[in-house]
This record gives C-alpha cells, sequence and structure tokens, in this order.
C-alpha cells in the first residue's frame, strides 16, 4: 500500500472518491450474541448523496475534514478513515505519505454509515484489485462490509452476511434529520425484545408494498427517546412520501416519493419549514449501479 490501478505496489495519482449515505430501508432485529452483540436482518441502499474523500501522495501524512459537518469529526487515531489507512499499511506495508481529505456531508453518528462509508471508501480506492478487504472491514467496524459494497445488499448476523439483491431499482428519496443525538447502546437496551422475526423475503416488482410489510425495529425506541425522529417521520408523510421510515438506529429518516421531482419539491417545502434540519433529496443506487471513483 499504496496501489496503482493495476494492482501492483507504486505510487498513486490523486484519488477523489465517493463515500455515499447507508439506508436501512428495513431493519430486523433477529437475536442477540452472548458476546452482546445483536443480530440483523437488514435490506440496504446506498445513495448518489454522501461524503467525499480525496488522497493525494504528500511529503508526510496529513488528514482534514471539510464541509458543511467537519466540526467535531476528530482527526487523529479515532476517525474510521485513519483506522483504515493504519490497518491497510499493516496488511501491505508503510507506503508512502498520503493527503487524505474528507468532505463531511453528512451529519455524524445518524444512522446513515457515514464514518463506516468513509472508511470503506479510503479501503477499496487504496487496495489493489486482487486485495480481499473482508477481514480488515469487519475488524474495523459492523457497517464496513456493506459499505465496501455499496450496492444494494441484505446483511445478516451482525453485518458480515452479505447477499447482493439483484435487480434492485433506483428509489427517490428524501433524507431528513432533526439535529438530535441518538446514541445507538441506548436504543437498542431499550428494545422490548431482541428475538423478533426475520425479513420474510426479498422485495417483487412493488418495493413499497414490500416496505409496508417490514420493520425498523429500532424505531418505536428511538422514537420514545427523542420525538423529534416521530415529527420528522410525520413531516416527510405530510410532504408527499409513498413510504417513510428512520434508518438504523437514527436519527435520520427516509422518504421514498414516486421521482426525483417530487423529492426534490417535498425537500425544498421541508427546508422552508425546518430551516435547522439536515434535508436532501437524493436517489438510491440501482443493482451494480455504483462507482466509487470521481473522475476528473
Amino acid at each position: 500500500m499504496p496501489r496503482t490501478e493495476s494492482g501492483t505496489a507504486g505510487v498513486i495519482e490523486r484519488l477523489r472518491l465517493r463515500a455515499p449515505a447507508k439506508i436501512n430501508i428495513a431493519l430486523h432485529v433477529t437475536g442477540k450474541r452472548a458476546d452482546g452483540y445483536h443480530l440483523l436482518d437488514s435490506l440496504v441502499v446506498f445513495t448518489q448523496f454522501g461524503d467525499e474523500l480525496e488522497i493525494a501522495p504528500a511529503k508526510g501524512d496529513s488528514f482534514e475534514a471539510i464541509g458543511p459537518f467537519a466540526v467535531g469529526v476528530p482527526t487523529d487515531g479515532r476517525n474510521l478513515v485513519l483506522k483504515a489507512r493504519d490497518a491497510l499499511r499493516l496488511t501491505h506495508g508503510a507506503g508512502e505519505p498520503l493527503a487524505v481529505r474528507l468532505t463531511k456531508n453528512l451529519p455524524p453518528a445518524s444512522g446513515i454509515g457515514g464514518g463506516s462509508s468513509d472508511a470503506a471508501a479510503f479501503l477499496a480506492g487504496m487496495a489493489g484489485a486482487d486485495d480481499d478487504l473482508t477481514g480488515i472491514a469487519l475488524k474495523l467496524g459492523a457497517d464496513l462490509p456493506m459499505c465496501l459494497a455499496a450496492e444494494p445488499l441484505r446483511a445478516r448476523g451482525v453485518g458480515e452476511e452479505i447477499d447482493l439483491v439483484p435487480d434492485f431499482p433506483a428509489l427517490a428519496l428524501v433524507l431528513a434529520n432533526p439535529g438530535v443525538d441518538v446514541p445507538t447502546p441506548e436504543i437498542f437496551r431499550r428494545l422490548p425484545s431482541s428475538d423478533n422475526a426475520p425479513l420474510a423475503g426479498l422485495p417483487g416488482d412493488d418495493v413499497i408494498d414490500w416496505l409496508r410489510e417490514t420493520r425498523n425495529d429500532l424505531q418505536a425506541p428511538a422514537i420514545a427517546y427523542a420525538p423529534q425522529i416521530g415529527q420528522c417521520l410525520d413531516l416527510l408523510e405530510g410532504s408527499g412520501a409513498l413510504f417513510a421510515r428512520m434508518s438504523g438506529s437514527g436519527a435520520t429518516c427516509f422518504g421514498v416519493f414516486a421521482d426525483i421531482d417530487e423529492a426534490e419539491r417535498a425537500a425544498e417545502r421541508m427546508r422552508t419549514e425546518k430551516g435547522s434540519w439536515f434535508v436532501v433529496a437524493t436517489k438510491s443506487h440501482a443493482s451494480r449501479s455504483f462507482r466509487r471513483r470521481i473522475e476528473p
């Protein structure tokens, strides 16, 4: 490490990489391991909107965070991107120093995998074509293997059992976050049961009908902890969403709209009404459509 595009050790050129938001459109909690980790069964999609990562050779290692949500992002060894860098170096050798710039467009700790997606972007961008990153990713966090795939998938276990979902369509979405902190451990602690039914199957022709038969088992405990999440869901539904749900452990919610024009209009109305909220219209990536690298 670092690697050239051919997968051989060498000097990299400047890279610009996408780190999309990860949206749990369904999340069933199906059990709990002896070590305390919960078992999940989740259908996940990734959006066109997200963070960006720039990586370039440099005289010395550096890391900076810019963008609307850069404040509070750790720039030391606590950052998952730097943990990914160090883990990759441990496996492939130190390589040359790197300057890393993260443009933080996603609110942190908000149920949409921002930090995990950032780290996955680094791993995918810097590794060779033949490198198996699964082991490194899972050691860094349960969401990392999903974020490496970055296309519609079903994740089970603690997130390490991944099956890509073929022929899943792009969805027009509005993402909204009311700006409340929702600690994931507390939401899991409030679960009335950790032993719930898994997904009954995968979507057919009508994704909305399928979604209505699924759950996010963390949504009710999260609303009880932070009622603003319920207000966010109500506003999405009142703005024309065909379906609305919280992603992950919150507090980001999503609404599915008929098309991107409807989503853009709804997002504009919501921003007008809730100026302090994070609100953005975007589309999810359909199966086999994601491209990690941003071309000049």
